[in-house]
């Protein structure tokens, strides 16, 4: 990042906190960096339309095919190149941070055909006040120090919760205490498409201790309470959902040991980028929670000081009531990484890796995705 002090006057800072503050010093920093891939892909049921959010990364349950489709497929991109800007000021002992952060990625407003136009998206915008943090940022149920580093751009997705949302937090030392923006995802009964539901007004809930050992292992342990809520089409029901997540960064002399294991019921979107709901409607309309679980395992080796390879095994299983979802559900998804990175500078990075997913669903239908991904990356 590019950093660079001023010393705001009085004025400035009236605007921000109000009479009380005579003088501060921010620090502005502007970063991000830019990506381009090339992804050579093959899709064993033929390969997504063009634009479709699988042709930009791997996302569990899109890779099922699309009939009829070539099952072989090149895409170039540049979209997860991303932009933030950060400042962070003391007041009187007092830190306050501002963070906004775009990339260009999942959106559909764009085309290939002329000018590869899309538009940016929030990824981060937070704000935080010594111990408290308000704004959109990761989950706190997800540590993304853990993720291994893949050029997928989330690696690993089945086997992580993965989101980002609006919440209020506050961090105590090793502990973090967050409520987090509610959402309850549910498969009709006898199975169909997803119901998504924004009802309820009970908050996620999610608790979390940070602790490192004296050989500088890093790890996460994470609960989550959720009250899954539908109110919509004559049904009104409710129930809560549960979750655990423990993660760990275990350094191996110039190496590391990456992992993650989850597991609940009713986590729904939280974990493999919503593979599987957090819940199913019974014949009475009464939600059921889904018990799922995943998990991941990276080993990132150091060949010498300018090249490295990262190996990652992933997976996530649903446990659904066939009864009740019937068979065409998501049940089970696999991937696996491996790659070569090189940085002869450290800005600079280029790589090359192999990726392959199998995801099968309740009735035996299956998907597989074998990708060759080439990144160039450079961080600002």
């Amino acid at each position: 990042m590019k950093n660079a002090k001023v010393s705001l006057l009085a004025a400035a800072t009236l605007l921000a906190l109000g009479s009380s503050a005579a003088m501060a010093e921010t620090e502005f920093k502007f970063g991000g960096y830019v990506k381009a891939d090339v992804m050579f892909s093959d899709y064993s049921n033929g390969a997504p339309d063009s634009g479709n959010l699988s042709r930009q990364f791997y996302v569990p349950g899109t890779i099922y095919g699309t009939p009829g489709n070539g099952e072989q497929v090149v895409d170039f991109q540049a979209r997860e190149s991303r932009f933030n800007f950060k400042t962070v000021t003391d007041l009187d002992g007092h830190k306050l941070t501002g963070f906004i952060e775009l990339d260009f990625m999942t959106h559909s407003d764009g085309n290939e055909r002329v000018s590869n136009s899309y538009s940016p998206r929030i990824r981060h915008a937070f704000v935080s006040f010594d111990n408290w943090t308000v704004g959109q940022t990761w989950t706190t149920f997800m540590n993304p120090g853990s993720l291994p580093e893949n050029l997928d751009f989330v690696g690993a997705a089945e086997g992580t919760p993965f989101v980002r949302q609006t919440q209020v937090r506050y961090t105590n030392g090793g502990f973090q205490f967050a409520l987090e923006n509610p959402e309850t995802t549910v498969t009709p009964n006898g199975g169909g498409s997803r119901i998504t539901s924004g009802s309820g007004i009970v908050p996620d809930f999610v608790a979390r201790y940070n602790f490192k050992t004296q050989g500088g292992a890093k790890f996460t342990l994470a609960g989550i309470a959720r009250q899954l809520n539908l109110e919509k089409g004559g049904i009104d029901s409710q129930t809560m959902g549960y979750g655990l997540n423990f993660t760990g960064v275990i350094p191996v002399g110039s190496d590391d040991l990456k992992f993650s294991a989850t597991a609940g019921d009713g986590l729904g979107r939280y974990m493999a980028l919503n593979y599987a709901n957090a819940g199913v409607l019974d014949a009475d309309g009464d939600i059921e929670t889904i018990s799922s679980y995943g998990g991941f395992a990276s080993y990132r080796h150091w060949w010498n000081d300018k090249w490295r390879s990262s190996f990652t095994l992933s997976g996530f299983k649903a446990d659904n009531d066939v009864a009740l979802t019937g068979g065409v559900v998501n049940e089970e998804s696999y991937s696996g990484y491996v790659n070569l990175l090189y940085s002869p500078v450290k800005p600079l990075t280029v790589g090359v890796e192999y990726m392959y997913a199998e995801n099968t669903k309740q009735n035996g239908d299956k998907g597989e995705l074998n990708r060759v991904i080439f990144s160039v990356k450079y961080v600002l």
